[in-house]
């Protein structure tokens, strides 16, 4: 059972989601709440598994909210949601440790299918917004050298993180390069190894700062 908070100042929205969630078989929403202050709180008691954090609110955001309770519970998952207009507190919340994010107009399945990606341990990063993310904080101009993690990759590694960075999951990464999802976890595996990241967020970033893709 994957437990959920979702964190969201609009009613409609957080109630939605709520109600989109726990009406799932494998899914249970043990809380929710309306600002940042609050978020720390109720992720504090219930410990979920996954939390959904709305990127802009009134006090506390999104960003400071998910530095928290990634502090506090460093197992819990955080899936920022956005209408993407700060990408800037989109990266933010990125670079503090968040495990992706989604638009809030995303259909009911890719909800579904994110929340479920995430809490495997993948990272889901929505085409459009990550094509705007990588234009405006990751494009050419913020090119960094990379040569020695670079040189310690093997071909079908650097294959794999090619499609890392342009956000395929594991079933689709397996799926493209004709091997199996226990092949690419390993992968996965040395890859954030060898470059020192922590999760496949960064990854992602490592990749378009290596100029690995276009």
């Amino acid at each position: 059972m994957i437990r959920l908070v979702v964190v969201d100042d609009q009613e409609l929205v957080r109630d939605g989601f709520a109600l989109i969630l726990d009406s799932q078989d494998d899914m249970q929403v043990v809380g929710t709440a309306a600002n940042g202050v609050d978020a720390i709180g109720v992720c504090r008691a219930t410990l979920p598994d996954v939390a959904l954090m709305d990127v802009r609110m009134p006090g506390l955001d999104g960003l400071q909210a998910t530095r928290r309770v990634l502090q506090e519970s460093p197992a819990t998952k955080v899936l920022v949601l956005t209408t993407f207009d700060n990408d800037e507190l989109v990266v933010g919340a990125l670079q503090v440790g968040a495990s992706g994010f989604l638009l809030k107009d995303t259909p009911r399945a890719s909800l579904i299918a994110s929340v479920r990606a995430v809490a495997e341990g993948e990272v889901m990063l929505d085409a459009t917004v990550m094509a705007a993310l990588v234009a405006t904080h990751l494009g050419p101009a913020h090119r960094r050298n990379h040569e020695t993690e670079i040189a310690r990759m093997t071909p079908r590694e650097r294959d794999v993180l090619r499609c890392v960075a342009n956000g395929l999951s594991n079933a689709e990464i397996a799926s493209a390069l004709h091997i199996s999802e226990t092949t690419v976890k390993t992968h996965v595996a040395r890859l954030l190894s060898k470059w020192s990241a922590r999760d496949r967020v960064r990854l992602v970033v490592l990749a378009h700062e290596a100029g690995l893709v276009s």
